[in-house]
């Protein structure tokens, strides 16, 4: 328990021990609020939510503490540096104290990003914010946390519109020769250009017909590493045009010691922006840029992962299944971003819904057309019902 004791000044000294045992004290001027301060203490000890009241730590400091023990892949280490320095240590939230954080500042902060941000990085810093505040109660710097209840932009994702298979043909043709593969491996096996780019000769297994991702190409270093999750360690089946193009590739560009298919005249796997930029998206400009012409100006490489995914919904493949084959945890972003794709949707939701009302039909025909049923048809339905 805390002693309050007066000090020759006429002030009250409120003496406690904090949970690691550590002795605190403040002054108050009357000796009722010290009371209520040694109270509240107390009850916050008991209850498990004490915060040392004396701690200065900042948004911002407590933001690098929190990224600097996370067990994150470089890349991800590298976004939430970004994010941390841009939209942390830059507004005013950054330098404000932890425990003095209220949900009406974070509120105030979200609205400030949302008027230069996307919708969708808002919400991506958002979430960061989250686990860093949840962090913080745990660690006893806050006794709850701020970040609840926030109004967020809205995002409106556009639906995806898959390439045909004529698109990417002609994507295949526009690219040069020596990446010609490497359209029609990744729109054939639904890969990531990180697990595209990664891939040797001894993850194609041209007899068994499959293909195993094992690694990707970390985007900095060119070095290969775990794929994204654990998931997405995978065998996909080979599909034969990919199976020709690997080995017309092979012929004309040998794999390299290591095993590497896709590479450069300097003998280096490409770069993603190497690739994905000066190679895939100029070709995506001259298509789009020619005469009457309909291909989508702002394709990207991640469309061919959409493409596969489309082709494989449109043959009846069940989302489960989709979702193995693309690598993800679980079938419900196939859901989120493919659902509108799913053959015969909308004939299945008629005749479901007209089976369900066919036994009637003569009746709800009579009431579309203005004509109440009468007395008796209206007894004899409920006797039969």
């Amino acid at each position: 328990m805390g002693s309050l004791a007066r000090r020759p000044d006429g002030r009250w000294r409120a003496r406690y021990r904090d949970p690691d045992g550590r002795e605190r004290a403040k002054h108050f001027s009357r000796k009722a609020d010290g009371e209520r301060f040694l109270a509240m203490i107390e009850s916050s000890k008991l209850r498990g939510t004490y915060v040392d009241p004396s701690d200065r730590t900042t948004v911002a400091e407590y933001a690098r503490r929190w990224a600097s023990v996370r067990p994150y892949r470089p890349s991800t280490a590298r976004r939430i540096d970004s994010q941390i320095r841009l939209h942390v240590e830059n507004t005013f939230l950054g330098s404000r104290r932890m425990a003095s954080v209220l949900p009406s500042d974070v509120q105030a902060w979200v609205t400030q990003l949302a008027a230069q941000l996307a919708p969708s990085t808002v919400e991506l810093t958002v979430n960061m914010l989250k686990a860093i505040f949840a962090a913080a109660v745990l660690d006893r710097v806050v006794g709850s946390s701020p970040v609840v209840r926030l109004a967020l932009p809205k995002a409106d994702k556009d639906r995806v519109v898959p390439l045909t298979v004529d698109q990417v043909l002609e994507l295949a043709e526009t690219v040069p020769a020596r990446t010609r593969a490497m359209v029609l491996t990744q729109a054939g096996l639904g890969l990531r250009l990180g697990e595209l780019l990664a891939l040797r000769q001894q993850d194609v297994n041209f007899l068994g017909r499959t293909a195993r991702v094992e690694h990707q190409l970390e985007d900095r270093t060119r070095a290969r590493v775990d794929p994204k999750t654990p998931r997405s360690r995978r065998s996909v089946p080979l599909p034969q045009f990919v199976a020709d193009a690997l080995a017309r590739h092979m012929q004309q560009w040998p794999p390299l010691e290591d095993g590497s298919l896709f590479y450069g005249h300097n003998r280096r796997p490409y770069h993603h922006a190497f690739y994905g930029v000066r190679t895939f998206k100029v070709a995506v400009k001259k298509l789009a840029g020619e005469e009457g012409s309909t291909f989508p100006p702002s394709t990207t490489t991640h469309d061919l992962r959409h493409h596969y995914a489309s082709v494989l919904l449109a043959g009846g493949e069940s989302v489960v299944a989709v979702a193995e084959r693309l690598g993800h945890d679980d079938a419900s972003m196939v859901l989120k971003v493919y659902g509108h794709l799913m053959p015969e949707s909308e004939d299945r939701t008629r005749k479901i819904i007209d089976a369900a009302w066919s036994a009637t039909s003569t009746e709800v025909t009579s009431v579309a057309l203005g004509d109440p049923l009468t007395d008796s048809a209206r007894t004899e339905r409920g006797q039969s019902s």
